[in-house]
C-alpha cells in the first residue's frame, strides 16, 4: 500500500560535540513542504548554502565518517541521523547546522530518533517516492561486501567476523520496518577497538568521542560502559 510523505510537526533542536572534530555544533530540524526532500543548510557559511540529499555526492575525502556534499560544501557523519529519518518515514525536512559535522548525540541513531518522534509527524498529501530493486547489486572492498537483491519486503542479513573476543563472528537477520528499526537497530552505537581508538586520536580524530557515545572494545567487552544488547556491534 502506498504511503504519503511526512515531515516533522515542529522544529526540533540538537546540540553537542561532533564525533570526529570535537567541535560544538547546533542543529535545528524544521518542517518542510511536500516534495522538498531532505535539505542541509550550512548556517556557519555567509551564503547559507543548501545541500539537498537527492543531489549530493558521497565523498571518501574523510576517514571514518559518511560525508555528503556539493562542490566545496559538505556535511559529515550523517549516517545515524539519516537512519533515524528513515526509521520515522520522514521525507521532507530542512536541517540548519552551524558546522560541517553533525553532533554525535549518544553515538547512535536513537539520539536523533527519540526527539524527532516526540515532536510528532505530519502526513502530507503526495505519496512517497519508492525505489524498487529489480536486479542484484553487489559491491565489495577487501574483506567487506554488500549485496542488494530484489524482494517484496525489506529484510537485512548482516554477518560480522571481527578479531575481538567480545564480538567474534555473528550473524543477524531482521525484517526491517520503523518499529523493528527503533527497537533493534537505532540504539546501536559506533564501535572501535582500543587500538583503533588510539590511532584515531593520534591522527586528530575522535575528539568528540567518549566511553558513552562510542564502544571502545576490549577482549571482554566495552570499556567504561555496557552493551545495550549482547550483539550491539
Amino acid at each position: 500500500m502506498a504511503e504519503n510523505q511526512k515531515t516533522s510537526a515542529k522544529d526540533v533542536s540538537f546540540s553537542g560535540r561532533a564525533l570526529q572534530t570535537g567541535h560544538k555544533v547546533e542543529m535545528v530540524c524544521r518542517p518542510a513542504g511536500p516534495g522538498t526532500g531532505i535539505i542541509f543548510r550550512r548556517t556557519d557559511i555567509p551564503e547559507r548554502p543548501a545541500i539537498r540529499l537527492r543531489d549530493v555526492v558521497l565523498s571518501d575525502a574523510h576517514d571514518r565518517r559518511s560525508t555528503i556534499g556539493r562542490g566545496s560544501v559538505e556535511v559529515q557523519t550523517v549516517e545515524h541521523f539519516l537512519a533515524a529519518l528513515w526509521g520515522l518515514g520522514i521525507d521532507n525536512l530542512e536541517v540548519e547546522i552551524d558546522g560541517k559535522e553533525l553532533p554525535a548525540m549518544d553515538g547512535s541513531a536513537a539520539g536523533f530518533l527519540a526527539p524527532l518522534k516526540e515532536a510528532g509527524l505530519v502526513e502530507q498529501p503526495p505519496q512517497r517516492r519508492v525505489i524498487r530493486i529489480e536486479e542484484p547489486i553487489k559491491v565489495g572492498d577487501g574483506g567487506r561486501s554488500l549485496s542488494i537483491l530484489p524482494g517484496e519486503g525489506f529484510s537485512v542479513s548482516y554477518e560480522i567476523d571481527y578479531n575481538v573476543a567480545c564480538i567474534g563472528r555473528e550473524r543477524f537477520e531482521i525484517e526491517l520496518d520503523g518499529e523493528s528499526f527503533e527497537r533493534e537497530i537505532a540504539p546501536a552505537r559506533t564501535f572501535c577497538t582500543g587500538k583503533e581508538a588510539l590511532m584515531l586520536l593520534i591522527s586528530g580524530l575522535g575528539r568528540g568521542a567518549n566511553l558513552k557515545n562510542t564502544l571502545v572494545l576490549g577482549n571482554i567487552g566495552p570499556l567504561g560502559t555496557d552493551f545495550r544488547f549482547p550483539n550491539e556491534p
